[in-house]
C-alpha cells in the first residue's frame, strides 16, 4: 500500500509542475496530431487500484501520453491542457474555448487531427456540440475513460492510443467529430452513455455505431448521416456566452410550474424530456403554450432511450408552436437549441435544423 501511495503521489507531481504544453520529438513521415485535455476520469486517480470512488482531473497530459505504449509512433504529438475537471464540471466556457482552440489549429497546415481527452458523463454533449462549430473536415476525436488511471485494468491508455490513431489517419477525414471508446468510434450526434460504470458504456444505440478500432486498425462502415463541421451554419466566432436552455423532465403528476420558473430565471428555451414520445401531462402542456405565445421555444425531446420524437402525433406541435427534438436526447436537443437561438430564426427553421443536425 505504502508503494502504491508513493506511485500515486509521483503521478501527481504533473500538477504541481504545472506542465500545459507538451510535445515530444519529431518525425516528419508522421502526421501531426494536437492532444487538448480536460480532465476527467482518464485523468483521475485513485487511493488503490480496486476502489471505486476517485479524484478526476488529476493527470497532465504527458502522464497518460507516458501510459500508452507505441503512441509516439503512430503521430507527431503535441498537446495543451485546456482545464483539468471532471465533466460533471464541464461547462460552456471551456466549450468556447475548445472550439475557438480546434478551430485555429486545425486551419493549419501543420496539424492533421485532434485529440480531446475528457470526462465520460458528459462527453457526448461536447463532442455533439463541437460537430456543430468547428469548421474542418480534419479529425476531431474525443476519448475519456470508465476508470481512473491508477485501476486495475483501466482502459484509458488504450483508448488514449486507438484516438490517436483514428485523428492520425487520412480514412477519418469528413467524418465529423467522433467519439473513441472501448474499440468502437461513434458519431458524435449518435453516441450517447448507456452505462454508469461499464467500461462499454458509449453506445450509438439508433444509428449503431460508425466504425471500429482495434489496436490502431482502423475500420470505417459508413458516415454520419446528420449535418456536421463544414455543412454547419453555426460559428461561435466572437461569442462569449450561449443562451439559457434548461431541460424540464417529466414524470406522473409532474407540478406545472417548472416552466414557468425556468422562464423567471432566464430560459430562452426550453426542452422537455418528455414521457414517451415527448409528452407531457395537460396542465403542463398549458404553460407551454403560454410559454411559446411569448416567444420562448419549447423543444419536445424524450426520456426514453430509443426512437425518434414524432411531430403531431399526440401533441398537436402546430397549435402549441413547439418543436420536436427528431433522434436528439435531452441533453443534445439542449445543446442545439443554444445555437439555434444565437439567431432569430422563425419556427419552421428551427424544425428543419432539429431534422437535419
Amino acid at each position: 500500500m505504502k508503494t502504491f501511495k508513493l506511485f500515486r503521489h509521483a503521478l501527481l507531481l504533473v500538477l504541481v509542475i504545472g506542465l500545459t504544453n507538451i510535445s515530444f520529438a519529431q518525425n516528419k513521415d508522421l502526421p501531426h496530431v494536437v492532444i487538448l485535455a480536460t480532465g476527467g476520469t482518464i485523468a483521475g486517480t485513485a487511493e488503490g487500484s480496486n476502489q471505486a470512488g476517485y479524484t478526476a482531473g488529476q493527470l497532465g497530459i504527458n502522464t497518460m501520453i507516458d501510459a500508452a505504449p507505441g503512441i509516439k509512433e503512430l503521430a507527431n504529438i503535441t498537446g495543451e491542457q485546456i482545464s483539468n475537471v471532471g465533466s460533471q464540471d464541464m461547462s460552456i466556457d471551456i466549450w468556447l474555448k475548445l472550439a475557438k482552440k480546434a478551430n485555429e489549429l486545425l486551419a493549419s497546415d501543420d496539424v492533421d487531427g485532434i485529440v480531446i481527452t475528457h470526462g465520460t458523463d458528459t462527453q457526448e454533449e461536447t463532442a455533439y456540440f463541437l460537430s456543430l462549430v468547428v469548421d474542418s473536415n480534419k479529425p476531431i476525436v474525443t476519448t475519456g475513460a470508465m476508470r481512473p488511471a491508477t485501476a486495475l485494468s483501466a482502459e484509458g491508455p488504450l483508448n488514449l492510443y486507438n484516438a490517436v490513431a483514428v485523428a492520425a489517419s487520412p480514412k477519418s477525414k469528413g467524418h465529423g467529430v467522433t467519439v473513441v471508446m472501448n474499440d468502437q468510434i461513434h458519431a458524435a450526434h449518435d453516441v450517447t452513455k448507456l452505462n454508469t460504470t461499464a467500461v462499454q458504456s458509449f453506445m450509438s444505440p439508433i444509428e449503431g455505431q460508425i466504425g471500429s478500432v482495434i489496436y490502431g486498425d482502423i475500420e470505417y462502415f459508413r458516415k454520419p448521416y446528420s449535418t456536421h463541421t463544414t455543412k454547419s451554419v453555426f460559428s461561435v466566432k466572437g461569442v462569449k456566452s450561449l443562451p439559457r436552455v434548461d431541460i424540464i423532465y417529466a414524470y406522473a403528476d409532474m407540478p406545472a410550474d417548472f416552466v414557468t420558473s425556468s422562464i423567471k430565471k432566464g430560459a430562452k428555451g426550453i426542452v422537455i424530456a418528455g414521457v414517451g414520445n415527448g409528452n407531457m401531462n395537460a396542465a403542463t402542456l398549458k404553460e407551454v403554450k403560454k410559454a411559446t405565445d411569448k416567444g420562448i421555444v419549447v423543444v419536445r425531446s424524450t426520456r426514453v432511450p430509443l426512437g425518434d420524437v414524432l411531430r403531431n402525433a399526440e401533441v398537436n406541435d402546430d397549435e402549441y408552436k413547439t418543436i420536436v427534438s427528431d433522434e436528439l436526447n435531452p441533453a443534445k436537443a439542449r445543446v442545439l437549441l443554444m445555437l439555434t437561438l444565437l439567431k432569430d430564426r422563425s419556427l419552421n427553421e428551427i424544425q428543419e435544423i432539429f431534422f437535419n443536425y
